[in-house]
């Protein structure tokens, strides 16, 4: 029997600290071994063995430390399997895959990020790479809606976020709780309160696809263009490589046209029911 093709095969990585974020979430950070770094906004294939595999965004720019930072949240066999590893276990990786946030576009100019839930995770890398070279860009912009406080992700750097003169991070919650002080309602609504010139922004958005639209539709009226919105399109990802079809989306494969994409070019898409 031949091997398998390098991008086929997944290579057993040892899972190093695991961080619970939300009742069923948690971040994973594992030794990177032959796997390289990918880039904001592009995944991985992660393999708890003997269960499948699911397609996992990278949840935080930790290349210069050689490590694999993925935040999952247990809603499947596969998921909650790699949710539940403890330090001292070993996943199978495959990756990096994908198109991701367009960084190099963005520099030198305001960027927008608009995040839902779990698509926090996929955006926080754009945040840390602007941090980290924060002269290159302009203003940063984050918006973040959870369902509940419990919900939210990263809530101790979520702080760190709010404090900070380097960045311009708003949080809101679809309902509060007793001990709640912050913004109740959609993340849309903190959105159209920002003033930011259109013509210099660039827009990236990640969560549920109600949201990514009616965020695009938001940012398309008040001028921007929408080769200038991107948005990641994570769903039905099984092979990462083109070839089972679980993620055609039309014409395009999400694993490998995206999972991020203008919304340009998939907007009638995104419009129409059951592709």
């Amino acid at each position: 029997m031949s091997a398998l093709p390098t991008r086929l095969a997944p290579v057993p990585l040892r899972v190093l600290a695991t961080t619970p974020e939300t009742a069923d979430s948690t971040t994973l950070v594992l030794e990177s071994g032959a796997i390289q770094p990918g880039a904001p906004g592009q995944f991985n294939m992660l393999y708890p063995f003997g269960l499948g595999e699911a397609a996992i965004s990278i949840s935080a720019d930790d290349a210069a430390a050689r490590r694999l930072v993925h935040t999952v949240r247990g809603v499947g066999p596969v998921s909650a399997a790699i949710a539940a590893l403890r330090p001292g276990d070993v996943l199978g990786v495959r990756g990096p895959f994908g198109v991701g946030w367009p960084m190099r576009q963005a520099r030198g100019r305001t960027i927008v990020l608009v995040a839902g839930g779990i698509g926090l995770a996929p955006l926080r890398p754009v945040i840390h790479a602007v941090l980290r070279e924060r002269a290159a860009y302009g203003r940063l912009l984050v918006f973040y809606g959870a369902r509940t406080p419990r919900e939210r992700l990263f809530v101790p750097e979520l702080a760190g976020w709010e404090a900070s003169a380097d960045l311009e991070f708003v949080t809101t919650v679809d309902s509060g709780d007793a001990n709640w002080g912050g913004h109740v309602g959609f993340v849309t609504a903190l959105l159209a309160q920002a003033r930011f010139d259109p013509a210099r922004t660039i827009a990236m958005t990640c969560g549920p696809e109600i949201m990514m639209r009616a965020v695009a539709n938001h940012l398309r009226e008040r001028g921007m263009a929408a080769e200038d919105i991107h948005v990641s399109m994570e769903r039905n990802m099984k092979c990462a490589a083109g070839l089972c079809g679980h993620c055609q989306f039309g014409p395009l494969f999400i694993c490998k046209d995206g999972p991020v994409f203008p919304y340009g070019r998939i907007a009638e898409l995104m419009t129409v029911r059951e592709i």
